[in-house]
């Protein structure tokens, strides 16, 4: 189902899980000089296909789309002595990730903990965990491969979506690894084992988008 209408912050959304409907850089400039992107399919041209703009937000809150990336690592850094001091760890990590050009497509902490989730291949990640390892001998480090489904829209304040979210995963008999959701309201991300990858999208896009009929702009909040 063609979304219609949506923002470039959606845009962005959908090129950090590697969707590049729209390049980063490309969006940067268009946003900026207030220029509004047409997206229309090339075999379809009667179609309105998509219009991306700066300023769009949805009528009603709703998910727009659902997206997700396989063969996403996640390299966990724990140490009890980080309580208090993640500004002196995170930054040193990063710098690693960075050295090594792997993409960093989102990010966990707690108290003790800070855990990336990157978009590389698997001779990168044991060379980022092997220097990882040197720097804080007295960490633990853990490396895992996951997979990331995110329900994406330009307003996802609605009461309730995250609850209505792991409702509909747990009913795919799925378990979530990790859950981020952040103020600005435009996506929740969920990490799951890859194995799960195709029954979390199939049972968000039916429980978010499908039964809303998004294609005509009925959404959770009507």
């Amino acid at each position: 189902v063609p979304i219609g209408r949506t923002n470039y912050d959606v845009a962005d959304q959908l090129a950090n899980l590697g969707m590049e409907a729209i390049h980063p850089k490309a969006a940067k400039g268009l946003r900026q000089n207030d220029i509004a992107l047409r997206v229309k399919n090339t075999f379809e041209p009667e179609h309105k296909g998509t219009l991306i703009t700066g300023d769009y937000i949805s009528e009603s809150p709703c998910v727009e789309i659902i997206a997700g990336k396989k063969g996403v690592y996640a390299i966990e850094v724990f140490d009890q002595d980080m309580a208090g001091l993640f500004h002196i760890y995170d930054p040193q990590i990063v710098a690693v990730i960075k050295e090594y050009k792997a993409l960093i497509v989102s990010k966990d902490i707690n108290a003790n903990t800070v855990t990336h989730y990157l978009s590389t291949n698997l001779k990168t990640i044991k060379r980022i965990r092997k220097k990882l390892e040197t720097l804080f001998p007295q960490a633990e480090l853990d490396q895992r491969k996951v997979a990331i489904v995110s329900a994406i829209g330009s307003d996802l304040a609605i009461k309730g979506l995250l609850a209505k979210t792991s409702k509909a995963i747990a009913d795919a008999d799925v378990g979530v690894l990790a859950v981020h959701q952040c103020m600005r309201q435009v996506d929740i991300q969920f990490v799951v084992e890859e194995e799960d990858y195709d029954k979390t999208i199939k049972a968000l896009h039916s429980a978010l988008v499908e039964i809303f009929d998004h294609g005509r702009a009925i959404c959770l909040a009507s």
